[in-house]
């Protein structure tokens, strides 16, 4: 999850539907209650932890935070030199990802069919959007980590492509984790924290109503995003004046076919390992069911 969401375009909470946590997961997060809070000031920690549990979401969250950490500085180097074989391999996960999301729906009806047509329509409109300026105030910095959040554990909306839009990818994805600015990491992280609790209480209420329904616009939301994956394509970039420094900013993408040579089927062969990897994750994830 740690590793999709540094991704402009691929979101955690899609690994976390395909590896089967999807849902406990949300559910572990609308635990953080009053009840939780009452367990905590009487001191009946353990028992705060178990009605949380803890036990699930401890290596969850560790995971998340050290490959976000661990993964920066590393998708900055590949994104600067190696940027198509990028962006092939998360279009080759996301593309597997569409026929293992949309196979939990049991019930296949017109409002789910209706519902995936939608979701798909919006996720690849967002590709249209074009991205706002760089803003480092602390309010615009909650608001980024509340909605990147949202949309990091909601299945085909990029956290990563939101801040992308919002103008703050690269202060807080690249600049703030890889030299661990808490001037900005905190208030995003205060932000995050406030808009994953109200989200998922949401999430959890609009799952048990009405399962098919929601990962059919689930389904949809990852079909459209393959719009941003797309690995053949350029950044359409425009240079500003922010005080002193001169800065750029990505607006846009010209996408075109791919030209038949050794980088396009070395790209293709990326993109067939990442549809590679996703079977394989399913695979485990069926397994660790059955077992």
């Amino acid at each position: 999850m740690g590793a999709a969401n540094v991704i402009p375009g691929v979101s955690g909470g899609t690994m976390a539907l395909l590896t089967g946590i999807f849902e406990p997961l949300i559910h572990a997060i609308k635990s953080f209650d009053l009840t939780t809070l009452k367990l905590i000031t009487s001191g009946r920690v353990k028992e705060a932890a178990r009605h949380i549990n803890l036990d699930f979401l401890l290596p969850v969250g560790i995971g998340i935070v050290v490959s976000i950490l661990s993964l920066a500085r590393l998708l900055e180097y590949l994104f600067t030199h190696h940027a198509v074989y990028v962006w092939a391999f998360f279009f080759g996960l996301i593309l597997a990802s569409i026929w293992f999301v949309g196979k939990r729906i049991q019930r296949v009806t017109t409002p789910a069919l209706l519902l995936f047509a939608s979701g798909g329509a919006l996720a690849a409109s967002i590709a249209l959007v074009e991205p706002a300026t760089e803003n480092t105030s602390i309010p615009y910095l909650l608001l980024c980590g509340a909605i990147a959040m949202c949309s990091m554990i909601l299945p085909g909306l990029s956290g990563s492509y939101v801040l992308l839009l919002m103008g703050n990818y690269q202060l807080i994805m690249i600049d703030a984790v890889n030299d661990f600015n808490l001037a900005v990491l905190l208030p995003v992280a205060a932000g995050a924290g406030i808009g994953l609790l109200l989200f998922a209480r949401f999430l959890s209420w609009v799952f048990k109503q009405f399962h098919d329904q929601t990962v059919a616009l689930l389904t949809g939301f990852i079909f459209g995003s393959l719009t941003i994956l797309w690995p053949w394509k350029e950044a359409v970039t425009k240079t500003f004046r922010d005080g002193d420094a001169v800065k750029e900013k990505v607006t846009g993408y010209l996408y075109s076919l791919p030209e038949m040579n050794w980088e396009t089927v070395l790209a293709i062969a990326v993109l067939v390992i990442g549809i590679g990897a996703i079977i394989a994750v399913e695979t485990a994830a069926s397994e660790k069911k059955q077992d």
